[in-house]
């Protein structure tokens, strides 16, 4: 009688278990898509605030035609990529765009003579310090999910249910992370 109640307490325990580490498994993975939604919603305005950025610089850099295109496509890249990894590597495109369109300031005083174009680059240097604190929440929501899945017992729970791996958003090549070299007196 004691064997089973003994073995009664066990089934009940391991049961218990499981269920907790079910539950944080589910919780983590939650959070990652909560905070992956964070980026998406940044990006979305970065999407729309480029137009903005380009349609400033037209009037004045109308000969720089190559270069707003560039980042007109660039844009319709990342607004059509889906996941971590494809939109690390479409956004890490955009901002090598958007980084000559920048510069052109530069070449023309009285760009930045425009208060419109002086907002949008506040606006976009906010943006992209926004993009960075939700990309810092998303990886490390990721990473803390992806230890959750691999470390035991919760890996056994994670191999038996829906806990599919989550990528890092993350810059993609060590090419990608150098500063873009700009110069129009080519």
């Amino acid at each position: 009688m004691i064997v089973l109640y003994v073995v009664v307490a066990l089934v009940v325990i391991v049961g218990l278990a499981y269920i907790l580490i079910y539950n944080g498994l589910v919780g983590a993975r939650n959070k990652v898509d909560e905070a992956w939604s964070g980026i998406d919603v940044q990006l979305k305005r970065r999407h729309d605030l480029v137009p903005n950025l380009v349609a400033a610089v037209k009037g004045y850099a109308e000969h720089e035609r190559s270069t707003l295109d560039a980042v007109v496509e660039a844009r319709s890249a990342a607004q059509s990529a889906s996941g971590p990894a494809a939109q690390g590597a479409a956004e890490n495109r955009l901002t090598g765009a958007i980084g000559p369109v920048l510069a052109l300031a530069e070449q023309y005083p009285q760009l930045r003579a425009v208060e419109g174009f002086t907002r949008l680059q506040d606006e976009l240097a906010q943006l992209e310090d926004e993009i960075q604190a939700a990309r810092r929440l998303y990886n490390g929501n990721v990473q803390s999910y992806t230890t959750k899945t691999q470390v035991f017992p919760s890996s056994i729970v994670a191999a038996r249910g829906p806990f599919p791996p989550k990528e890092l958003f993350a810059l993609s090549s060590p090419a990608e992370r150098e500063v873009p070299s700009v110069d129009f007196g080519a």
